[in-house]
Formats: C-alpha cells, sequence, structure tokens
C-alpha cells in the first residue's frame, strides 16, 4: 500500500532541508484540500503505487528533494517524448492527450491531491500504461527532478490568476519560472499556455517577450481587432463576476484588474486555440461567462 498521502514526507538528514529552509520565495498554489474519501481515497490506496511518483520530499508536502531526478525511461518502460502538464487540476486535460497519443508519455504536476486520485480513477478506466501524476511544487520540478532537456512539451493551463496587484508576485509565470522551464525543455520544445484572464495573458507576453530562451510561435499574429485582447477590451466583459450582474453595493472582482484598457491591441503575438486541449468544465465555465480565452506557444530556441 502506498504512503497516506495526509502524512508528512521525511526530510533527507544533513541537508539544507533539514534545518528548516525553503528559499523564502512565494508559491504560485493555495492547497485547497488533501484530505481523501470514498471513491479517491479508495483509488489512491489501491493504484498510487503504481501510478504517483513517489519523489522524497525537502521541507513540504509539495516539495522535491534536490537530488532526487525523475528517470521517464525507467518508469514508463520505454524511450518516448515527454510532455508535462504543470496544474492538472482533475486530470481531464492530460488523460483525453495520452489516450489519444499512445506514442507519447505524459507526466501530470498538481498539489491538490483529490485531483490526483481522480487522473488516477480516470487512468484506470481507460486502461492507460502513459500517464504519472506527481504531487510537487512545479519549479522544483523543472528545476532538479526533471533532467535537463528531457521534455517535449510544457503545458500550463488556465493557472490562478492572481487578480490582485500585491498578488502578482504569485503567479506562476515569472521570469524565474521561465528559466526554469528553458532548462527542462528540448531544443526546440514547445510552450502551452492558455489563460481566460487579459491581465494574465498580457503579463505572460510580457515575461516571455524579455527572455531570450524562447520564441513566440505566432509574433505579431491576431493584432488589432482580430485580437482577443482587444475583443476583451471593448466589451468589458471582464468588469463582471463569472459572466453575471455584479451585486448591488459590490465590485466586480476584475474591476482594476484587467490591467490598461488601450482601446486595440497591436501587438498581438496569440496562438490560435491548441486542438491538443480537450474543452474542460472550467474551459466551459469561461466561455459561458463571455470571457475569451488566450493560447500562447513558445518554442525553446
Amino acid at each position: 500500500m502506498s504512503e497516506n498521502p495526509d502524512s508528512p514526507r521525511p526530510v533527507t538528514p544533513g541537508t539544507q532541508a533539514s534545518f528548516g529552509t525553503y528559499g523564502g520565495r512565494p508559491v504560485s498554489f493555495v492547497r485547497r484540500g488533501t484530505r481523501l474519501q470514498g471513491r479517491r481515497q479508495a483509488a489512491w490506496e489501491e493504484h498510487a503505487e503504481r501510478w504517483a511518483i513517489q519523489v522524497p520530499r525537502h521541507v513540504a508536502n509539495t516539495s522535491v528533494h534536490p537530488d532526487y531526478t525523475f528517470d521517464a525511461e525507467a518508469v514508463f518502460g520505454r524511450k518516448a517524448p515527454l510532455i508535462v502538464e504543470i496544474g492538472s487540476g482533475l486530470g481531464d486535460a492530460v488523460v483525453h492527450a495520452a489516450e489519444q497519443n499512445p506514442d507519447k508519455d505524459f507526466l501530470a504536476v498538481e498539489v491538490y491531491t483529490p485531483g490526483l486520485a481522480n487522473t488516477i480513477i480516470k487512468i484506470n478506466s481507460r486502461g492507460l500504461t502513459n500517464v504519472r501524476v506527481v504531487e510537487a511544487n512545479a519549479p522544483e520540478v523543472l528545476e532538479s527532478m526533471l533532467p535537463e532537456g528531457s521534455v517535449s512539451e510544457l503545458w500550463v493551463f488556465f493557472p490562478d490568476p492572481w487578480h490582485k496587484a500585491r498578488h502578482h508576485k504569485r503567479r506562476l509565470i515569472q521570469p524565474a519560472f521561465a528559466s526554469v522551464a528553458a532548462k527542462a525543455l528540448e531544443k526546440g520544445g514547445y510552450w502551452r499556455i492558455a489563460t481566460d484572464w487579459s491581465n494574465y495573458a498580457v503579463h505572460v507576453r510580457e515575461v516571455l517577450a524579455d527572455s531570450t530562451e524562447f520564441e513566440n510561435m505566432h509574433e505579431g499574429e491576431r493584432s488589432g481587432e482580430e485580437s482577443p485582447l482587444t475583443q476583451v477590451w471593448q466589451s468589458g466583459v471582464e468588469s463582471v463576476v463569472g459572466g453575471a450582474p455584479v451585486r448591488e453595493g459590490r465590485a466586480p472582482v476584475s474591476t482594476e484588474h484587467t490591467g490598461p484598457n488601450e482601446g486595440v491591441d497591436a501587438e498581438g503575438g496569440w496562438a490560435p486555440r491548441f486542438d491538443g486541449r480537450i474543452r474542460t468544465s472550467f474551459e466551459n465555465k469561461a466561455h459561458e461567462a463571455g470571457r475569451m480565452i488566450f493560447d500562447l506557444t513558445y518554442r525553446k530556441i
């Protein structure tokens, strides 16, 4: 039987981790729950040992010991392109992609234990063998767990937008994260990103524009009136909560957090929707709310 997900992970004695340090850096997530019940608990107990990567921990339940290296060829029993999804949620996208691409291997990275349990349920129900899950902090996975240049594609779909300006430092995609992403990706490997919030989309575009390690595969495309950013600015949809009217006396969540409205986006750079991404319930809710989906695709130089 595998380790109980609620129990603390061991810390290797004699390392920096054993002295209680963790770099002092903000993390991009809030762990909304780790307790498993019912089908999720049963799936974890029965199948986690096979499908969940048991990594030695650093100082927290989601940390990865810097001495640990993931050997994809040994884990999957073959040499194949490795696709890594950061923030895999309930596993809909990664499991669908794995089913459609049996010649590729997939690693789902998530800190929400019930989501990983759900992913394991889906792996089993579809009889897949080319997916593994890991409960871990994404920057550590890319920095040390994955060998340099071992990833063919990196997916980050709908990361937490952290709307408030004081929380922007907690956004996952930052210059430091771009560096570790570049380290893990092979030369020519793709980084696919999607978000349903314009402010985060602009933030990502700015971060990656400053990177010397990536090129935008759709530089200058879908600008002007064709830009989803222009459409958001002109529609004002992000000034409402979830696409519904704002309650009287309350300010919308996204007010002042959508970025400056320039009327027309002259820069562009937006990719067409990635057809390898199944439309999940999360993305459907964004569409129902009238929000635009921003896709960005970058290649490791």
